[in-house]
């Protein structure tokens, strides 16, 4: 049984705009591997060895996103005032009137960098389940912040 990658649409969008862009460099690094060997002794020459390298990065990203794509289940926006699950944005803040706001998505969209957490994150684990007002303890390795969940969208 494959595992299935928990994505929201936005995420499947990127992956299969990735994807395209992937395959279409196909070509293009064929051209290179073919331009390479016309300049002699393979052992020795670095263009080949190079454009063979990105070959084998292009196609396995390639098979990487096929993979993820064939077994993506789609995360649907949540509906009403509930927990806190996959696809939900939550906006928190602390005593000391920081706020942060997160999305909780799957492992294979998660950049926390731009706000977006996995559900399998020490903060993602935190958040589910919890509701509106609760209090979340979030550990980072800078500091621990307790903060209130104002609201979840």
């Amino acid at each position: 049984m494959n595992k299935l990658f928990h994505l929201t649409k936005q995420g499947v969008d990127e992956l299969q705009n990735e994807l395209k862009e992937l395959t279409g460099q196909r070509a293009e690094i064929a051209d290179r591997i073919k331009t390479a060997r016309e300049f002699g002794d393979l052992g020795e020459n670095m263009e080949y060895t190079a454009a063979r390298q990105d070959q084998e990065r292009n196609e396995s990203r390639i098979t990487e996103i096929e993979h993820i794509l064939a077994n993506v289940q789609i995360i649907t926006a949540p509906q009403g005032d509930s927990a806190v699950v996959l696809g939900s944005t939550v906006k928190l803040k602390s005593d000391a009137g920081k706020a942060k706001e997160f999305q909780v998505v799957g492992t294979v969209e998660a950049d926390p960098l731009n706000g977006k957490i996995s559900d399998e994150s020490p903060i993602g684990k935190a958040l589910m389940g919890k509701r509106e007002g609760d209090k979340v303890e979030i550990k980072t390795p800078a500091e621990t912040t307790t903060y209130t969940i104002i609201d979840i969208s």
